[in-house]
């Protein structure tokens, strides 16, 4: 398995380039022709849900199946969401042209505030640290954009959408929309809310591990009976 760090989050690319989803997707094949890698399984987690599925959108060729975790296939239905991610636009303007010590302050106290003082907390706050502000919130403003609506049914790799039945970020039944409107989409629940991998691994590491590997050899069976 191989984990990528995003444009502007975590150790991920810094360009002064507008964030967008679609260079992520690109990014993460990017990756894989570096490490030599033809075909693979994308597995995308909340923001990342949208850049597998623009991996598989943009490079059908290399993507041998999906696995889609706490995710949607569009992220402005309710009002609220309407009215948020219009005013990340300007919000992103605003970071472009706040200096660099005070983007960097703005970061230190978001992480601070988000997490507790457990192990995992400062692990996580250590994380959240090195995010780069401006893409975050550029980043923001991209996935209130995006939508898969229109072409979501087209994808023909196997498919697994682990629902996060208790999450307050990505309502299940959103995640739940997004694997019908895929055909043969299998749905894996996970009893936690949007931050279960963090915080509850041994709840959600074992349901992403059968995913990952009942995608995986669904993918290998369909390759064999292609090669006859």
């Amino acid at each position: 398995m191989v984990s990528v760090d995003h444009r502007g989050h975590g150790r991920g690319v810094r360009t002064r380039r507008r964030f967008r989803l679609e260079d992520c997707a690109d990014d993460v094949v990017a990756v894989a022709d570096r490490l030599g890698i033809d075909r693979f399984v994308p597995v995308g987690y909340s923001m990342g849900g949208p850049i597998a599925q623009l991996v598989w959108r943009r490079h059908p060729g290399r993507v041998a199946g999906l696995v889609l975790c706490a995710t949607s296939r569009s992220f402005r239905e309710r009002p609220a969401e309407r009215a948020l991610f219009p005013l990340l636009a300007g919000l992103s303007m605003a970071a472009r042209l706040a200096p660099a010590g005070v983007r960097s302050r703005v970061g230190d106290r978001m992480a601070i505030e988000r997490f507790d003082d457990s192990p995992v907390g400062r692990w996580a706050t250590g994380e959240v640290r090195r995010n780069d502000p401006r893409m975050v919130v550029e980043a923001g403003h991209a996935i209130g954009r995006f939508s898969s609506t229109e072409w979501i049914g087209d994808v023909d790799v196997p498919t697994a959408v682990l629902v996060t039945e208790h999450d307050a970020v990505v309502p299940p039944h959103r995640q739940r929309t997004l694997a019908a409107a895929i055909p043969g989409a299998d749905v894996y629940p996970v009893p936690g809310d949007h931050g279960v991998c963090l915080l509850q691994p041994r709840v959600f590491v074992p349901v992403l591990a059968a995913a990952c590997r009942a995608v995986s050899d669904e993918a290998i069976a369909r390759r064999r009976h292609l090669d006859g």
